[in-house]
């Protein structure tokens, strides 16, 4: 599992926008070295999957030109008290999953 960091509100109110950052680390091998391409096995996070309360809110696919270690940023409505739960999937499926729990009193 890859250290990840996600800010998510604590609490918010039916119907308020929030916004929600998540960065994961790795190393993210494009397979192009200075010995040539293609002499070392791509690695590289291809896919976030964010969802709420069991719905899917946000999915990323990322390509080889996305850095080491990539940040997303977006926003949904708050609606119910739930998880909000973070799946990044790289080339060697490795899967890693991070949640945070959202209240909405």
């Amino acid at each position: 599992m890859r250290p990840a960091r996600i800010v998510v509100p604590e609490t918010a109110k039916v119907g308020e926008i929030v916004e929600i950052k998540a960065l994961i680390q790795h190393p993210m091998v494009t397979g192009h070295t200075a010995a040539g391409a293609n002499t070392e096995p791509r690695d590289i996070i291809h896919t976030l999957t964010v969802t709420y309360d069991g719905a899917e809110i946000f999915r990323a696919d990322f390509m080889p030109g996305i850095a080491a270690n990539p940040y997303v940023a977006f926003t949904t409505v708050a609606t119910v008290t739930g998880d909000i739960v973070f799946t990044w999937t790289d080339d060697k499926s490795e899967v890693t999953t991070a949640a945070r729990t959202l209240r909405v009193p």
